[in-house]
């Protein structure tokens, strides 16, 4: 659905044209539009030569049965790949044959060959985690495989006479295509039949003003119809069509402009640069130092390069977005992209359209105002005509078709349309009536279609305050395509005093003001058409969210500025009171972006102005998200970082959004950001985690070099203490609820907390490895010394845990205790000593360990809350900056 009726309050539909409601008036040669000439073929009306922008048509029949399956079984069909997830063969690769797998492969080879298997035990966690992985991104692309065939494009495709949906997969070559308003190309093809047909090809060419195309035009996959109707022949298929040349290799699993993914790559990156040397270090030192027994040199050095990998960091990345995926496909909400989930939580701009986002998509007749004496019959049969003579009529044209059926009367013959279009605002037809009177008929904003003083605009504002949408009917001397009527330009009513700037206006197709700012003379007001909106009863509640949770509403809509102030009010939106008519908005970017932070309300706004307003919105530091499901709304959803429609709409806004809402619930919003949330914010503490593993395992590597001493542990010893430390309880915070707003700079708060973490837990573990050594003599020292260093490592490590778990809830507790209480069954079991060679000799080095880990822990909570303020004060810095969004959410 698109913004509005005909040219409504910024309603768009439109008495547009098309030919299947015409009556049938007789042709020159003896047929009447719409009847069957002998070739099959169907004949179609032509506009007067007047500059009407209806084009002769002539309607085919399409592919018969027996064509469609020769053109099969040549190959000629549209097989390109459905934007949708990998395939299960790219989700195993992806999974298993990673720089990090191999190697810890190759370690975990090593160790089959030195023995014992426990401390193989590394390699059984990896193949685990790899499974976990596999299988939960299987499920995330069965949720989103079987939602992409609920949202799928189901062209109109002509064939044996009759038009009939067909995924895009089933077209052919030569197929006959129809298209109408909202629709996307799916093929390229070559026009044979239009009405009023314009088509949008920005997306491919960047050119913004639609083409009017006429039979014989060519048009290209993936651009869009914005208004009349017609159809095409395929010309291209498959891999050859425009779009899919140019989206050969794009996915939904393409995850561009993901701070959160990117950031990993970097972490990533940082850390193979401090591994290799490293390791080639302790290679080299433990081989030296344990010279007279090489196993238990090459068991010391795996020990010391396994900890440095953070495997599972990764891992659970993809098991988080995997997750929120499937959770929100059990809501509907199908996310074509997955840095969708993390880029909607770091929004904290939403701008909204409002018809079918705030308002339901129907729409009701409450009032027929006749003007000047206009008989209210006649008006009535005009108004059904209107409807009749638009084969794809949007909301606000259908709740005037529903009121007013076509004219029961034959003689009512269409002689030209004029399509709705959103920068137009109206739309029209020509007829000829029974009694052989000729009259051109607009239907659409009053605001338009009126020059500006007129006196009857203020009483249509009244009506406009109250939140219904008024649409004028008026007859014009004009032939249909030629300039608007002057618009209003003053401001009035539009809660908008003293800005500057141009109003928007068409492009040279023949709409909107001419040159001169000259109004089009002969144009009569017949009747307002009042409409009431249905407003979504869960509105209220998802804007009170956003503004709890400090993102910006801003409502951005063709109808006029007080009705869409109206609607907003009744829905609590905090500025609604003062509603600003787009027209005078500034066309510089920099004093737009002022006007925009500043308002709430925004009415009467083109399809290139919603493009232009998110780009200066984003010039001004603010993460934007775009909600929308008309045509209209297509260019500022592709621009926006994150775009959302709903399942209703237009098939070109379901194409470009990264979102779509398949039940067409605007409460399903806030289930995404509060996804997004729990990704990010739970990743950010998961790689806090993993990350001071790895700088722990670093610095010991190089302590352990430069003393030249036996390295501490065996590979058991840390796959023990990463999986009660790390490995399960991140499985656990990975997935759990998390609410807090997600805060920018990822890399950086990540490395600010795990390097002194690190560097705390190293230092710590070291001092207790060496008091150890100088306490514990004799064949087994090796075996206490390790045992006491792994229990300051331990308690260290649970620290940090205890530290990054918060804030606590009672299952967060709970997890903490537990990892302790595995630890201390390890220590208390027998069996589970010997497995482990875990062993605490005496008391005084055990009770030593316990001393310097409580010593660190003070230090990690002085560290942490140091990094915390420095953090909060460098963000607030940030935010103060001028054209800065701060710290967004």
């Amino acid at each position: 659905m698109t913004h509005g009726a005909p040219g409504a309050q910024g309603a768009e539909g439109g008495a547009a044209g098309g030919d299947a409601a015409r009556p049938g008036s007789t042709r020159g040669d003896g047929t009447r539009p719409g009847s069957t000439r002998g070739d099959g073929s169907t004949t179609a009306q032509r506009g007067a030569d007047d500059g009407a922008p209806t084009v002769v048509a002539v309607r085919r029949a399409g592919l018969s049965a027996a064509e469609v399956a020769e053109r099969v079984a040549r190959g000629d069909v549209n097989d390109v790949p459905v934007r949708s997830s990998r395939s299960a063969a790219d989700i195993v690769r992806a999974n298993v044959f990673t720089r990090f797998n191999a190697l810890i492969g190759v370690l975990f080879l090593i160790i089959l060959l030195v023995g014992p298997i426990q401390d193989g035990l590394f390699g059984f966690v990896i193949l685990a985690n790899t499974g976990i992985g596999i299988v939960q991104e299987l499920r995330a692309k069965r949720t989103l495989d079987s939602l992409a065939v609920i949202g799928e494009s189901r062209p109109a495709v002509r064939r044996d006479g009759r038009a009939v949906e067909l995924p895009t997969s089933g077209i052919v070559l030569d197929d006959l295509l129809e298209l109408g308003p909202g629709d996307k190309v799916v093929v390229d093809g070559e026009v044979v039949e239009a009405a009023g047909l314009e088509v949008d090809e920005s997306l491919l060419t960047g050119e913004a003003d639609p083409v009017l195309k006429r039979p014989g035009d060519p048009v290209l996959s993936g651009s869009f119809v914005v208004a009349g109707t017609g159809a095409f022949t395929a010309t291209r298929v498959g891999r050859e069509a425009y779009a899919a040349q140019l989206a050969e290799e794009a996915s939904r699993f393409t995850l561009v402009h993901s701070e959160l993914r990117n950031g990993i790559s970097r972490i990533l990156k940082y850390v193979t640069w401090m591994m290799v040397p490293t390791a080639v270090g302790l290679i080299l030192s433990q081989l030296y130092v344990e010279s007279r027994d090489v196993d238990e040199a090459v068991r010391r050095m795996v020990g010391g390069i396994v900890p440095m990998v953070p495997e599972g960091l990764v891992l659970l990345t993809s098991i988080a977005f995997a997750i929120g995926v499937i959770r929100l496909g059990r809501k509907q909400c199908l996310v074509q992209e997955l840095p969708a989930i993390e880029g909607l939580a770091r929004v904290d701009v939403v701008c909204l359209d409002k018809t079918g986002t705030l308002t339901e998509g129907g729409m009701d007749v409450t009032e027929l105002r006749l003007l000047d004496g206009a008989d209210p019959a006649h008006t009535r049969r005009v108004l059904g005509a209107l409807g009749a003579a638009d084969p794809r009529p949007n909301a606000s044209l259908q709740a005037v078709k529903d009121a007013y059926p076509a004219p029961a009367e034959d003689g009512w013959h269409c002689t030209g349309t004029l399509p709705f279009s959103s920068a137009r605002k109206y739309g029209g037809a020509a007829f000829t009536e029974p009694d052989g009177t000729r009259g051109t008929w607009l239907m659409g904003a009053p605001d338009i279609l009126l020059p500006a003083g007129d006196p009857l605009l203020a009483g249509i504002d009244d009506l406009n305050a109250q939140g219904l949408r008024v649409l004028l009917l008026a007859r014009t001397d004009a032939p249909l395509g030629a300039p608007a009527p002057e618009a209003d330009t003053d401001g009035r009513g539009s809660g908008h005093r003293g800005g500057s700037g141009d109003r928007g206006t068409d492009s040279d197709r023949g709409t909107g003001t001419d040159a001169d700012g000259g109004t089009a003379e002969g144009t009569r007001p017949v009747a307002l058409v009042v409409l009431e909106q249905r407003l979504r009863p869960d509105a209220p509640d998802t804007l009170a969210y956003f503004a709890d949770q400090r993102v910006d509403a801003k409502v951005i809509s063709g109808d006029n500025a007080v009705s869409v102030g109206a609607v907003a009010g009744k829905l609590g939106l905090p500025g609604a009171g003062t509603p600003v008519d787009a027209r005078r908005l500034p066309q510089e970017p920099e004093a737009m972006a002022h006007a925009l932070e500043d308002g709430a309300v925004f009415g009467r706004v083109t399809p290139q102005q919603k493009r232009d307003m998110v780009g200066a919105l984003q010039s001004r530091g603010h993460n934007v998200a775009m909600t929308g499901d008309g045509v209209n709304d297509v260019l500022a959803l592709k621009d926006a970082d994150i775009g959302v429609s709903m399942g209703s709409g237009s098939e070109a806004t379901k194409a470009v959004a990264q979102i779509v809402l398949l039940n067409n619930s605007f409460a399903t919003l806030p289930s995404v950001v509060a996804e997004g949330r729990r990704v990010i914010g739970n990743i950010e503490r998961v790689a806090t985690l993993f990350l001071t593993k790895t700088v722990y395992s670093v610095l010991l590597a190089l302590l352990v070099i430069c003393w030249q001493l036996p390295y501490p542990f065996l590979p058991r010893h840390l796959t023990l203490l990463g999986s009660l430390t790390i490995g399960v309880p991140a499985f656990f915070l990975a997935l759990a609820p998390n609410k807090e707003r997600a805060r920018p700079h990822f890399v950086r708060r990540v490395m600010r907390y795990a390097v002194p973490s690190g560097l705390l837990a190293a230092t710590a573990t070291f001092v207790t490895y060496l008091l150890a050594r100088a306490h514990y003599g004799g064949a087994q020292a090796l075996r206490a010394e390790t045992s006491a260093a792994t229990l300051t490592l331990f308690l260290v490590a649970l620290w940090i845990l205890a530290i990054v778990a918060r804030p606590y809830t009672w299952w967060r507790i709970g997890l903490v205790l537990t990892m302790g209480l595995g630890f201390l069954v390890v220590l208390a079991t027998p069996l589970l000593q010997d497995f482990f060679q875990l062993r605490l000799v005496g008391t005084t080095m055990p009770w030593t360990a316990v001393g310097v880990a409580a010593a660190t822990a003070v230090l990690l909570e002085i560290a942490w809350r140091a990094v915390r303020r420095r953090l909060a004060a460098e963000e607030a810095a940030e935010a103060a900056r001028p054209g800065s969004a701060g710290a967004v959410g």
